[in-house]
């Protein structure tokens, strides 16, 4: 297998706590049937559903995960 971006697997990579990391270009198809695209080496797809530009993440689910850091 090579190496150049066409004939290699694609990387995603699931976070516990956020969103798919996922390789770019992507091109998403939504429940509606309607698709989304982006050309950006690298794409952060929404897992919450909270997010307000759905399917890409906007954070938004830190605001609701539970802090876990020792000081809070």
């Amino acid at each position: 297998m090579t190496d150049t971006p066409a004939e290699r697997p694609r990387r995603i990579v699931a976070r516990r706590e956020g969103p798919l990391l996922v390789e770019g270009p992507v091109e998403i198809v939504l429940e509606d049937g309607t698709t989304v695209t982006s050309e950006r080496f690298c794409v952060a797809l929404c897992t919450c559903r909270r997010s307000r530009i759905y399917p890409w993440c906007d954070t938004s689910h830190r605001r609701h995960s539970p802090s876990t850091r020792p000081d809070s």
